[in-house]
């Protein structure tokens, strides 16, 4: 029997740059689960350092935030949300 090892995989640790952290938003909304999108902003504050305790809660899985708090959030990480036709 092969084992194999695994490691704790974390994506904030791969958004280095807003290239990177505007993908990972994109890649979320383009799924169209709210929770996944709330989840990634949450990565992306984390990673860099943003916000308060208050703000990594309201960005958790259980979180709830108001849209003007993603849009402030959106805005603070110099990334824009655009809309395309699907």
């Amino acid at each position: 029997m092969t084992t194999f090892q695994t490691y704790p995989w974390d994506v904030a640790d791969h958004l280095e740059t807003k290239e990177a952290m505007a993908a990972y938003l994109e890649a979320a909304l383009e799924d169209g689960d709210p929770a996944l999108v709330v989840a990634a902003l949450g990565d992306i504050a984390r990673e860099t350092g943003l916000g308060r305790e208050s703000l990594y809660k309201a960005l958790s899985l259980e979180g709830n935030p108001e849209f003007a708090t993603v849009l402030r959030v959106i805005q603070s990480l110099g990334i824009r949300l655009r809309a395309t036709p699907i």
